[in-house]
C-alpha cells in the first residue's frame, strides 16, 4: 500500500479476503488519475517487490484503465476512478474485511 500511495494513488484500500475468496488472501486495490499513472503505480509495485522476491505470476490491462498484478496471495486491482465506479469492485468484494482504507 505504501508503494502506491509514493505514486500518489488514491482511495487505497488492503482487504482480508481470506474468508471469501479461494484464489487470493488479500486485494490492493487504488485509483490513479491517468493511464500513466496507473502503469506507473503498477511498476514500481512490480519493480520493488521483484527486488523483495516476490514475482508477478499474471499481469493484464498495461494499457487499460484497469491494472491487475497477481502475486499469488496478493492481488493489485489499479483503477482509473471512472473505472472503478463503473464496475464497483468495492461493492463486489464488500463482504471482505478492511484491513486498512487510505483515502
Amino acid at each position: 500500500m505504501e508503494l502506491a500511495s509514493e505514486k500518489l494513488a488514491t482511495d487505497i484500500s488492503l482487504l482480508d479476503v481470506r474468508e471469501i475468496c479461494s484464489f487470493a488472501s488479500y486485494f490492493v486495490i487504488c485509483s490513479g488519475e491517468s493511464d500513466r499513472q496507473l502503469k506507473a503505480i503498477a511498476e514500481d509495485i512490480e519493480i520493488t517487490l521483484k527486488k523483495a522476491g516476490e514475482r508477478v505470476i499474471h499481469s493484464e490491462g498495461e494499457s487499460s484503465s484497469w491494472v491487475l498484478l497477481d502475486f499469488g496471495d496478493v492481488i493489485v486491482h489499479i483503477f482509473s476512478p471512472s473505472e472503478r465506479e463503473y464496475y464497483q469492485f468495492d461493492g463486489l468484494w464488500s463482504k471482505a474485511k478492511t484491513v486498512l482504507r487510505i483515502q
